[in-house]
């Protein structure tokens, strides 16, 4: 069953190729990837903490283990630009107003106004 805010099956079609081997070569296999995806989507899409993940996306530290294991491992990072790349090769991509900006950086608040002594 396909809960509200999950992966459809078409967008999961178009994602599932991106992700790592569900089978490694080496020890078990891992939990369905789908699930995962999809309590990952759910912690990013409702802001809450990994522990107030719902049981139906696994253990919330497996989750979370192999969000940052792909993190590390540059995963997302490889998605997020094969996803432009074919969202701008089918004319869906405005590069004026589709971007991910990471230059906003939130400063401590004992860092505002402070005398920097020499």
């Amino acid at each position: 069953m396909i809960n509200r805010g999950d992966l459809s099956n078409e967008q999961w079609e178009k994602l599932k190729s991106l992700l790592p081997s569900e089978k490694p070569p080496t020890g078990k296999p891992n939990h369905d990837h789908r699930r995962v995806v999809n309590g990952i989507l759910w912690i990013l899409r409702t802001g809450a903490l990994w522990r107030d993940l719902p049981e139906r996306y696994r253990k919330w530290q497996s989750v979370a283990t192999r969000f940052y294991r792909w993190q590390k491992a540059g995963i997302w990072n490889e998605i997020l630009a094969h996803l432009q790349t074919f969202a701008d090769e089918h004319g869906n991509l405005d590069w004026e107003v589709h971007y991910v900006d990471g230059t906003v950086v939130r400063g401590h608040q004992h860092a505002a106004g402070g005398i920097l002594e020499r």
